[in-house]
Formats: structure tokens, sequence, C-alpha cells
């Protein structure tokens, strides 16, 4: 029979210490979760039900419903970017498949959040001059119908 900490690690008993943190960490995951919901504009907190109508959820830099929208999106994208290739990681070297299944998860949450920083947010705006779009060419996509692509062409033609 064996002595000492390994031997006490390797029983079915846990330790103080690992419920202390396993539960700190799930009580952190939960708030930050509400927070994120919270900071990215997706609740309005607004005090009356005539606010709430016209509550939509833009990322606009003068939104005073959603300041924190882009910033939020980023730190949780980064986030379950980590999580999802710390538990691929897991899964390669385990080949459990709670880890896998978490891995998918991260990685979905991750994929709507760079969807989001890419596509949902206001780097691109409307122009002053013309009132197009200036959204319709960028990385990661080239728009063959762009103003500047047409006169570029134009140009070449004459």
């Amino acid at each position: 029979m064996q002595s000492g900490f390994y031997a006490r690690y390797t029983t079915d008993k846990v330790l103080a210490l690992e419920e202390y943190f396993s539960r700190s960490l799930g009580l952190t995951l939960l708030t930050l979760g509400i927070l994120i919901v919270l900071l990215t504009g997706s609740v309005p907190l607004t005090s009356s039900i005539s606010d709430t109508t016209n509550a939509a959820v833009t990322t606009e830099a003068n939104d005073p419903k959603a300041p924190y929208a882009v910033p939020t999106l980023t730190i949780s994208f980064i986030y379950h970017s980590a999580m999802g290739f710390y538990a691929y990681a897991r899964y390669a070297a385990t080949g459990q498949t709670s880890f896998i299944l978490g891995a998918l998860g991260s990685g979905g949450l991750a994929s709507v959040g760079l969807w989001c920083i890419l596509f949902a947010s206001t780097s691109g705006r409307i122009s002053r001059k013309t009132g197009a779009d200036k959204r319709t060419s960028g990385f990661p996509f080239s728009s063959k119908e762009a103003a500047s692509a047409k006169k570029k062409q134009w140009s070449k033609a004459m």
C-alpha cells in the first residue's frame, strides 16, 4: 500500500482544495457568461417599457446601450478560441469524449464571435457623398461590384 500525497491523490476522495477550486471556477464562468450577455447589449438595461420598444442591439460607437460590445466580443472570442484549443489538446492526449465535445462547443462559440467581429461591427460606414455602403469590398472577401473596382476598370478602358 502506498503512502503520502500521491496515494491520497489517487483515491476516490476529493481534496477540499480541489472542491473549492472547482466551485470557484464554476461560479466564475457563470459570472463571465452573464457579463458577456450584458456588456454586448443583448439585454436592454432600461428602466421603462417605452425605452425597450426601440432597444435594438447595435455596435455603433455612439450607442449608449452597448458601448463595450466589440471589446467584449473580442475578449470572449479569444477566451473561447483558447478553451477550444486546450480542450482539443486534452482530447488528443487522453481520447476522452467530453474534451472533444467541449472543443466543439467552444469552437462554435468562437466562430460566432469571429463572425460578429468581422461582419456585425461598424467598421464599414455609409458614404456621406454618395450614400453608398462602404462595406461592399474588404477583408476577407472582395466585391466585383464595388465602386472603386468599377472606377479602376473604367479608367483602364479609356
